[in-house]
C-alpha cells in the first residue's frame, strides 16, 4: 500500500484526492492547503483524512511515500524539490515547472534521490489520445502535414501564467507522445486584455525539420468551449473533438493526389473522398489510468510515461513561446 498526501485542494485536487482514494494500491494519508475553507469539504466526504494547513507536516511523514503537488506553476520547483529531499516519490500538477533551469533541477534531484517524478499531462492516458498515437504509429496517415488544435473557452483566468502555459500546454503534451520528432523551433504571439495581467489570447506555431507543422490557437475569451484538433497526412486525417460524448476520434480517407499534367509547368490536383472511421476507444476515466500507471510504476520502480523529461520538453517549449510572444512572433530555435 502506497501512501499518499496531497499539497492543494483547489480546482484540480479534488479528482486527484478521489481518484487516488479510489484506487486499491494506495491510502491518501493527508491534504494540505491554506484555505480552512476547502480542507473542511474533506472532513465530511474522507472523515480518515487528516487535513493540515502546514505542508511541511506530509512531508516529515513517515507514512507518506508520495506528495501530489496541486498547486499554483509558481510553486511547483519549491515544493516537489522539498518533497524529494524529503525522500518521496513526487507528481506534480502540468506544467512540471516555470522554467527550464528549474526542471533541470528537479530531474536532477530524482535522479540523485533516486525517486520517482511525474508530471500530470492528464490529457496522455484519455482514450482518444492513445487511439491517435496508434493510428499514427500504423502509418495509416501516411506522411504528416500538421497539427492544427483550437483550445478555447470563458475563463477560467490564471494569475501567475498566460493562456499558453495554461491551456497549449495540453495540446504540447499531446504532441510530445504521439510524435516521433521535436520541433525545431516555436513561434508565438498573443495579447493581454486586462491591463496587468497575463496574456489571455494566444497563437502559437511549431516548426519542425520536416514539413510537419503544429499551429495552436488558445484563449480564455471564448464565448464558447471548444476543444479540437486536426491532424493532417498524406494518405488520411484524424478529427478529435474531446467534447463529443461518442466518436471523439474520427479518421478519414481524404485528401489530395499531385499527378504530372501534359504541359512542362502543369501540375494536376486531385482530390480524393472516401470513407470516415471512427475507432472504438477506452472509456476508462484518465485520471484513474494515470494514477494506476504512476502507482504499478512506482511498485515496480518503472519510469512513468509522463516522466520528468516529457515535463521539461514541454516546459523548453513554452519557455521559448514565451520569449517569442515578448518580441512580437520571432522565431526561437529549439536545441534538444
Amino acid at each position: 500500500m502506497i501512501g499518499v498526501g496531497v499539497i492543494g485542494y483547489g480546482y484540480w485536487g479534488p479528482n486527484l484526492v478521489r481518484n487516488f482514494v479510489e484506487a486499491p494500491q494506495a491510502r491518501v494519508i493527508a491534504v494540505a492547503d491554506l484555505r480552512s475553507e476547502s480542507l473542511a469539504q474533506i472532513g465530511g466526504r474522507y472523515p480518515t483524512i487528516k487535513t493540515t494547513t502546514d505542508y511541511r507536516s506530509l512531508l516529515s511523514d513517515a507514512e507518506i511515500d508520495l506528495i501530489v503537488v496541486a498547486t499554483p506553476v509558481s510553486t511547483h520547483f519549491e515544493l516537489a524539490m522539498q518533497a524529494l529531499h524529503a525522500g518521496k516519490h513526487v507528481l506534480v500538477e502540468k506544467p512540471l515547472a516555470a522554467t527550464v533551469e528549474q526542471g533541470e533541477r528537479l530531474l536532477e534531484e530524482a535522479g540523485r534521490c533516486h525517486r520517482l517524478l511525474m508530471v500530470d499531462h492528464t490529457f496522455v492516458y484519455t482514450g482518444a489520445v492513445r487511439k491517435i498515437k496508434e493510428v499514427l504509429d500504423s502509418g495509416e496517415l501516411g506522411q504528416l502535414y500538421y497539427y492544427d488544435s483550437v483550445r478555447v473557452n470563458l475563463g477560467l483566468f490564471q494569475r501567475d501564467v498566460n493562456v499558453l502555459w495554461d491551456l497549449a500546454v495540453h495540446d504540447l503534451s499531446i504532441l510530445d507522445y504521439v510524435l516521433d520528432v521535436r520541433p525545431c523551433a516555436v513561434s508565438a504571439m498573443g495579447i493581454a486584455h486586462i491591463p496587468g495581467q497575463p496574456k489571455d489570447v494566444a497563437y502559437m506555431t511549431c516548426m519542425f525539420e520536416s514539413n510537419l507543422i503544429a499551429h495552436l490557437h488558445v484563449n480564455w475569451l471564448s464565448p464558447v468551449k471548444v476543444r479540437r484538433t486536426l491532424i493532417g497526412g498524406a494518405r488520411q486525417m484524424v478529427v478529435y473533438d474531446d467534447l463529443e460524448p461518442s466518436e471523439k476520434v474520427k479518421v478519414y480517407n481524404k485528401g489530395i493526389t499531385l499527378n504530372n499534367g501534359e504541359g512542362k509547368y502543369e501540375l494536376l490536383v486531385g482530390y480524393r473522398a472516401g470513407d470516415m472511421w471512427a475507432p472504438q476507444l477506452a472509456t476508462r476515466e484518465a485520471l484513474r489510468a494515470e494514477v494506476s500507471h504512476l502507482l504499478d510504476c512506482i511498485a515496480h520502480e518503472r519510469p512513468p510515461l509522463t516522466d520528468g523529461q516529457c515535463g521539461l520538453r514541454v516546459v523548453r517549449i513554452l519557455e521559448a513561446a514565451t520569449q517569442s510572444l515578448c518580441q512580437r512572433g520571432r522565431p526561437v530555435e529549439l536545441y534538444w
